[in-house]
This record gives structure tokens, C-alpha cells and sequence, in this order.
């Protein structure tokens, strides 16, 4: 087994976001938390549920489609245990967004009936949308408000300040910059994390990233995975990932001067397809047992 990675990665510019989303707390009726589904434990900023506390949440599982579609069903079914509202969604391709409307409503109907009794009719709903870096805040306001009025870049931290926008039914958005945290204290949170993209990789060993990587990957039987490299008449119980890895760049004609495997280029090739979703639907972690 590859040696873990200690990552750490806590731009100065976080500080003042997290100040910032706990100042913008009292302006909002209930926040929109996205993780990411492959990971939804691990993306999760530890620090929103102390500055959230009891304020309306619905979390939302992005990136649904590249998630084990059971492993999500698991985690819907945690959190609610949990009295969390979960809805798996992809921004990107749109899928499940227009449930995340109705469920805001019922999340939100004992405040909007309070407010009808007060008088408070026609109020707006403000939502606050919270998430790690690159989970997909961006592709998510985008597809609400139905035009590009986000910017959407695929790189960590590119929303610095938070903004404002409208959409229709009385609804506002804030959308607040991606936060990670000061420390992970376990090594495999911050390894998931670099998988999905949320740390930036100039701070990584991106050939032990992919080895990690691949122990999972190897371990998942993804014939998605398996028929993309074409490793279909390979026992991949025989190779150590670093192994594995060398394999994967061979097969693809990535070779140096004196016919070396190129295991670096190998590396980042391997995690860019992962990443875009085209290594098959791998989850990266199981809820808590209880």
C-alpha cells in the first residue's frame, strides 16, 4: 500500500470567507450546503455545521452522475437520520435540480406559514449556497437562474467575494466562496479531496495521488475503469498500483528516450479522466456505520 499524502492547503483569503459566510448568516432564511456525491463526508467543511447551527439546510449531493448510484442512496438515507435533507443533483448536466425547488418549500413551509400569519407576505426567500472549493456552486446558481450569470471555472477558489442573484418564485441566492479548512486531521480526507480537485495540485505528488487513486479503483472492479485502459485480460490483483500505473501508461504509448513509461504524464492523465467523470461511477467513501 502507498504511503498516505499529509495534505494541508488553507489559502489566506479562507479566514475571510468564513468570516464573511458567518457575518452574511443572519441575512438568509436557510443555507444550500453542496459536497460532492462521491464524497460526501469528506467534502464537508466540519466549520458549517457550527456556524449554520439550527438554520434550514437542504444538502445537496453534486456530481451525482459520477457517484455509485446505491453508495448515494445510502447517504441520502443517512442524512436523514441525521434530519438533513439530501437531493443528489448534477449541475452540469442539469439532472435533479428542478427537485431542489419544491424541497426548499417544504424545508421552508413552518417559516413561510409564520411569516403569512405575521402579515409577511410576498418576502423573498435568501439562500445562502456554502461548499469546498470546485464542488460546484457556480454550475448549480447558473442552472437555477437559467443563464450564466456565474462564473464557472474548473479551479479551486475562483469565487473571491460573495454575490447576490435573483431568481424567480421570490427566491435569492448569495453565493459565498468555496472554504476549506484549517487542518484535516485525517490524511485520507485530504487524499479524496485531491482526487476530486478541491486542493490545487502544484501542492501534490501527483504520482502517489494516482497510485492511491488507483488502490481504489482497482479495488471497485469498474469495468468502465477496466475497459478504458483495457485492462480486461489483466488480473489486476497481480500489480501494486505503482505497477498498475506503469501498465496504464503502456498501454497508452506513454514512453521516453530509451523507452522508459512515462509514469508522471501516466499520473495526470489517469486523474484528469477520473475527474471528468469518465472512469466510471466510483464512489470514494460509505456512511458512517451507526
Amino acid at each position: 500500500m502507498a504511503d498516505k499524502q499529509n495534505i494541508q492547503w488553507f489559502p489566506g483569503h479562507m479566514t475571510k470567507a468564513i468570516r464573511k459566510i458567518k457575518e452574511s448568516l443572519r441575512m438568509v432564511d436557510m443555507v444550500a450546503e453542496i459536497v460532492d456525491a462521491r464524497l460526501p463526508n469528506s467534502s464537508r467543511n466540519p466549520d458549517i455545521d457550527r456556524l449554520i447551527k439550527s438554520k434550514p439546510r437542504i444538502l445537496l449531493l453534486n456530481k451525482s452522475d459520477m457517484a455509485n448510484p446505491n453508495v448515494t442512496k445510502m447517504w441520502v438515507k443517512y442524512f436523514k437520520s441525521k434530519n438533513i435533507t439530501a437531493v443528489p443533483v448534477d449541475c452540469k448536466s442539469g439532472r435533479g435540480v428542478n427537485r431542489i425547488m419544491p424541497t426548499v418549500m417544504e424545508i421552508m413551509k413552518p417559516r413561510l406559514e409564520k411569516w403569512q400569519e405575521s402579515g409577511m407576505t410576498g418576502r423573498s426567500i435568501k439562500i445562502m449556497v456554502v461548499g469546498i472549493p470546485n464542488v460546484g456552486k457556480s454550475s448549480l446558481i447558473n442552472k437555477l437562474a437559467g443563464k450564466t450569470r456565474a462564473r464557472a471555472e474548473d479551479r479551486p477558489g475562483v469565487t473571491r467575494g460573495n454575490q447576490w442573484y435573483t431568481l424567480e418564485d421570490n427566491i435569492e441566492l448569495l453565493d459565498t466562496p468555496g472554504v476549506l479548512w484549517p487542518k484535516f486531521d485525517d490524511p485520507e480526507v485530504g487524499e479524496k479531496l485531491a482526487f476530486s480537485g478541491a486542493v490545487k495540485d502544484q501542492i501534490l505528488d501527483i504520482e502517489l495521488l494516482a497510485v492511491r487513486l488507483l488502490e481504489v479503483l482497482a479495488k471497485s472492479q469498474n469495468q468502465q475503469f477496466i475497459e478504458r485502459f483495457k485492462l480486461q485480460n489483466e488480473d489486476l490483483s497481480e500489480y501494486t498500483p505503482y505497477e498498475l500505473l506503469e501498465l496504464i501508461g503502456k498501454k497508452r504509448g506513454m514512453l521516453v528516450s530509451g523507452g522508459e513509461i512515462d509514469t508522471e504524464r501516466a499520473a495526470n492523465v489517469l486523474i484528469d479522466e477520473y475527474r471528468g467523470g469518465k472512469l466510471g461511477r466510483v464512489s470514494l467513501e460509505l456512511p458512517p456505520r451507526e
